[in-house]
């Protein structure tokens, strides 16, 4: 297997991308929610790629095992401040 890039690593490949892209939050979607955090509890790049998706602002779609609306309420969280001898 040549590997040139985190997602050739993930486990979501293979799986079908509707998966991952819930219509809805209620209903059958929250079913659905699960099932695609369960790919990505097993996945070797979910920090990965998680990181890809807040830098892009990725507004859909379970990405590094979390919605759109977990990725926003991380997006909000202040970032650490550097040292002061930085």
């Amino acid at each position: 297997m040549n590997i040139e890039h985190w997602t050739d690593l993930a486990a979501c490949r293979g799986e079908d991308p509707e998966l991952f892209y819930p219509v809805s939050a209620a209903g059958p979607a929250v079913t659905q929610v699960e099932e695609a955090k369960r790919v990505c509890a097993r996945c070797p790049v979910t920090e990965d790629c998680l990181k890809w998706a807040l830098r892009a602002g990725e507004p859909a779609g379970i990405w590094g095992g979390t919605t759109p609306e977990e990725r926003r309420y991380l997006r909000l969280k202040p970032l650490p401040t550097a040292p002061a001898w930085y």
